[in-house]
């Protein structure tokens, strides 16, 4: 019986007639997501990077080269608004970790680039990610991972 039981067995002698699976499902998730993200943010921390960080420059790595977007791209890619997409390329220009240059595509438009800095930092962060995930996930079997993942995607699916 893990802390979660212990809520719905209080519950069910205050409130026998609320069904309270429901809270028992989300409260682990939530519990497991906070898990998941302290984690994960270690890893950030250990490379000088806040988790805002690392989804920029990875976003602009996993676009190949020449690594680099313009901010609406970035802002479509990670569905967040102009003015906190501003904030965080100010934030890494500032660290010297990507850079503005020209779009050669149109004279009036910027791309957002990854410097040679940001770039050696953003492999590092990204190897020794992946290897977190995994330590994070590998309690749980391919196939539990796969059956877990395929129901996140249905009900994410669902919400949109």
């Amino acid at each position: 019986m893990d802390e979660i039981d212990k809520i719905r067995a209080q519950w069910a002698k205050q409130r026998p007639d609320i069904d309270t699976e429901p809270m028992a499902l989300i409260g682990r998730l939530q519990r497991t997501a906070r898990h998941l993200s302290e984690e994960m943010g270690k890893n950030f921390s250990a490379h000088s990077l806040k988790p805002m960080q690392f989804d920029v420059l990875a976003t602009l790595l996993r676009a190949g080269p020449p690594h680099a977007l313009s901010p609406n791209q970035l802002i479509s890619a990670m569905m967040i608004t102009s003015g906190t997409m501003t904030n965080r390329i100010d934030s890494l220009v500032g660290e010297g970790l990507v850079e503005r240059i020209g779009n050669p595509e149109d004279k009036r438009s910027v791309l957002i680039a990854l410097t040679k800095t940001g770039r050696e930092r953003i492999d590092k962060a990204v190897t020794d990610h992946v290897e977190t995930q995994a330590r994070l996930t590998a309690i749980l079997s391919t196939e539990e991972k796969q059956i877990l993942n395929g129901i996140l995607k249905k009900y994410l699916a669902a919400k949109r």
